[in-house]
C-alpha cells in the first residue's frame, strides 16, 4: 500500500528534486526522479518538475510505493509476436497484462515472458524493466516494442523522446463526440482527491491527443486518436475530461456491463528500425472481445480494422502474420 509523506520547503532557491533527496535520505536519487517525472510528488497540490525552484514555504507530498521485486522470475508465457531482428521484438499485448513487475503483480508480466524467451535481455539497462522502451496499460491491448540489446533501446527512446514515433489507438467513447476532428491539449498530473487515477489539472506535464471519427453509434462514438505525447492514461483522461470516457473504463466514468476492460486499442506503431533507420509500421487488428462489441452495436458481422498483424515498410505491406 503506498504511503503519502508531507513535508515543507524550509529553504528557497533549491530545485525540488535536490531538496528531497537531501529530506528524504532513505530515497535514491533516480528513485526520487522517477517518482517526479511520474507524477507522484506534488507542490501546493499540482505536479511539478524536477528543476522547480523552491520559493520556501510550498507544501510538498510525496507518493511513494511498496518496494518492487528485487528479482525476476522467467515464465513461459506465450506471446503474440508480430516482429523480431537482432535489435527488437514487435509484439501484440493482449489486455490484462501488465508490462512489467510491480507491487501487486510480481509475475505474470510482459516482462516475466520475455525474459523466459530472451534470457540476456536481463542485463539492458533498468533491471526490473529489461528492454521495455514503453508501457501500455494493463487492460489496453495492441502493439509494443521491446529493445534485445542497449543500443535499440536508446535508438528507439531517442525517437520517443523527439516525437518521431507513430502511435495510433482506436477507442470506443461514452456519446457522440463532436467535432468529429480535433486537437485535445490539456496538462495532465496525478488527481490529488485520487492518486490512482490521473487528471486534467493546472501545473500537470503538457499533453496533446488528436483524434478523428471512424463511425457512430447509438450512444457512442468509435474514434482513432493519436497521442502526441506519452502521458500515463493520456487518451483515457483527455477524452474523459470532454465528458467522453472511454467505454468499460471503470477508472474514468466508462463502466459497461457487457465489456470487463477498457475499449482502447494500440493500432499501429512506427518507428525507425535501430541498425537501418529504415522506418516500418507495425499494426494489431482489435481483439475479439472489442470486434464483438462493435458487432453488436452494428447489428452486422463487419469490422473496421484488418482481422491479422501487419509489417509496413516505408508504407509497402511487406509480411503479414
Amino acid at each position: 500500500m503506498s504511503v503519502i509523506r508531507k513535508l515543507v520547503a524550509d529553504i528557497q532557491g533549491e530545485r525540488l528534486d535536490k531538496f528531497l533527496a537531501i529530506r528524504q535520505a532513505d530515497l535514491s536519487r533516480s528513485h526520487i526522479s522517477s517518482l517526479v517525472a511520474r507524477g507522484f510528488v506534488t507542490v501546493n497540490g499540482s505536479t511539478a518538475k524536477a528543476s522547480y525552484r523552491l520559493k520556501g514555504g510550498e507544501s510538498i507530498e510525496i507518493e511513494v510505493s511498496p518496494p518492487s521485486p528485487t528479482t525476476l522470475l522467467p515464465q513461459a508465457i506465450p506471446l503474440s509476436v508480430v516482429f523480431e531482428n537482432d535489435d527488437i521484438l514487435v509484439v501484440d499485448k493482449a489486455a490484462g497484462m501488465v508490462v512489467h513487475p510491480a507491487p501487486g503483480h510480481p509475475i505474470g508480466t510482459l516482462v516475466n515472458a520475455i525474459l523466459a524467451r530472451l534470457p540476456e535481455i536481463g542485463r539492458i539497462e533498468d533491471g526490473l524493466r529489461p528492454g521495455i522502451v514503453h508501457r501500455l496499460d494493463k487492460d489496453t491491448s495492441g502493439i509494443m516494442v521491446v529493445a534485445k540489446n542497449r543500443r535499440a533501446h536508446e535508438h528507439v527512446s531517442s525517437q520517443i523522446k523527439e516525437r518521431a514515433i507513430r502511435k495510433v489507438y482506436v477507442a470506443l467513447t461514452m456519446g457522440y463526440l463532436d467535432p468529429t476532428e480535433g486537437t485535445i491539449s490539456a496538462h495532465i498530473g496525478r488527481d490529488p482527491r485520487n492518486r490512482k487515477r490521473m487528471a486534467v489539472v493546472d501545473g500537470g506535464r503538457e499533453a496533446e491527443t488528436t483524434y478523428r471519427v471512424l463511425e457512430k453509434f447509438p450512444g457512442f462514438t468509435l474514434v482513432e486518436a493519436l497521442p502526441k505525447t506519452g502521458r500515463t492514461h493520456q487518451i483515457r483522461v483527455h477524452f474523459s475530461s470532454m465528458g467522453h470516457p472511454l467505454v468499460g473504463d471503470t477508472l474514468y466514468g466508462g463502466k459497461n456491463p457487457r465489456l470487463d476492460r477498457h475499449f482502447l486499442h494500440a493500432h499501429i506503431l512506427g518507428f525507425r528500425l535501430p541498425s537501418t533507420e529504415e522506418y516500418m509500421e507495425f499494426s494489431s487488428p482489435l481483439p475479439e472481445e472489442l470486434d464483438i462489441f462493435l458487432v453488436q452495436l452494428r447489428g452486422a458481422e463487419t469490422t473496421v480494422l484488418p482481422t491479422q498483424s501487419s509489417v509496413r515498410a516505408s508504407g509497402q505491406l511487406v509480411e503479414r502474420f
